[in-house]
């Protein structure tokens, strides 16, 4: 086994951390406290080869794999989850265009990326349907050559300010199964009918754009039909098991980068005139911290391989999930209690680190759905 990276997978690595160091910083703080989402930090990205890296080099990406989303995902993260958001998810819900769209669809919307022109959304979550894909009930009706779309969506990142939107909605409502009744559809999120509100007060990722969606009466042409109609709960499906790479990525990036808080903190902090990591205790915990990360590093490159590889594994991929977010909001609890009173005001960054953490164990399916997946595979 060679768990060795390639020159490229390195490089991609080293620029991404190198681009956070730089561009992060200034804009971290503020973004957190307005709830502002960082468009400059989305331009620079796209600028620096950082947005859309798994798009085919045919429709303007550089064509690389999930590990070297895993590792940019990482690498940005570390320094802050919320800004890194905006390079990584700028193009959430396009992966279903790679994986499943028409010829055209792909010419149409994938090189616009990460050329900077545009940013997607996927609209799944609905107010009564989170964890339950298949009980989500936007309509989308056929008449004339278009769909007519009505229903509403919640917790849409980048909803007030993507481009494009995937929709997860019922065009098969008499099917037999909950599980053939949806499809997929590309939604120009400038569409008439369509109203968008940001969803204000999160408790972190304050940088990321959340928002609810309502369709009433949205026409889209029917070409928009993301694969064959009837099969959105399995293509959204698919994507899930894929995208939950990049998730444990943020979850491990985010631990990583509380870690370098606190190693930094202990030891220019001085408590009874020798510094914080003098303190054996503290070195036992910074060593279990360290620990718990480089367990989550090893299933997150596996599962990246795999899935390069052609051996895509949904268990594998839901436990790097939940691993890597149950290690994220437990090593952030412990660099912050290192903190002291000092990592409980705005002022440290190890405090927005924590607030952050506790998504990951939530959003692209809560720790439980992940749980269920591994426990259906065991048997």
């Amino acid at each position: 086994m060679d768990f060795e990276l390639s020159e490229e997978q390195k490089a991609f690595q080293s620029l991404a951390y190198k681009f956070a160091l730089k561009e992060f910083p200034p804009f971290a703080q503020e973004c957190d406290r307005e709830e502002k989402y960082p468009k400059e930090i989305w331009q620079k990205a796209c600028e620096a080869g950082l947005v859309g890296i798994a798009i085919p080099e045919e429709y303007g990406g550089p064509g690389a794999g999930w590990m070297e989303t895993a590792l940019i995902t990482e690498q940005l993260s570390r320094i802050d989850l919320g800004l890194g958001l905006a390079a990584v998810a700028a193009t959430f819900g396009a992966e279903n265009i790679i994986n499943y769209g028409s010829e055209e669809q792909k010419k149409t919307y994938l090189p616009l990326l990460p050329a900077g022109k545009a940013i997607f959304a996927g609209a799944y979550t609905e107010p009564n349907a989170g964890s339950d894909v298949a009980g989500t009930s936007t309509r989308a009706v056929k008449d004339g050559s278009d769909y007519v779309i009505n229903g509403s969506k919640t917790f849409i990142t980048n909803g007030t300010i993507c481009d494009y939107m995937v929709a997860l909605c019922v065009t098969n409502p008499e099917a037999p199964k909950k599980t053939q009744r949806h499809s997929l559809i590309i939604v120009d999120a400038k569409s008439p009918g369509i109203t968008r509100m940001k969803i204000h007060g999160k408790m972190g990722i304050r940088a990321s754009d959340t928002a609810e969606i309502t369709f009433e009466d949205v026409r889209v042409p029917q070409k928009n039909l993301v694969g064959k109609e009837g099969n959105g709960f399995y293509q959204l499906m698919h994507f899930f098991d894929q995208t939950r790479i990049m998730v444990a990525s943020q979850g491990l990036g985010l631990a990583q980068g509380a870690l370098d808080l606190a190693l930094k903190y202990v030891q220019e902090r001085k408590t009874f005139g020798i510094p914080l990591a003098a303190n054996q205790a503290i070195q036992f915990q910074l060593a279990e911290m360290a620990t718990r990360i480089e367990l989550a590093r090893n299933i997150i490159y596996k599962a990246a391989w795999k899935a390069d590889n052609g051996q895509l594994d949904p268990a594998l991929n839901a436990m790097a999930k939940f691993y890597a977010g149950e290690t994220a909001v437990w090593v952030t609890d412990k660099a912050l209690q290192m903190h002291g009173g000092y990592g409980y005001i705005d002022e440290y960054d190890i405090q927005r680190f924590y607030r952050d953490a506790k998504i990951l164990e939530i959003y692209e399916g809560a720790k439980e759905i992940e749980k269920i997946t591994i426990a259906k595979r065991l048997f």
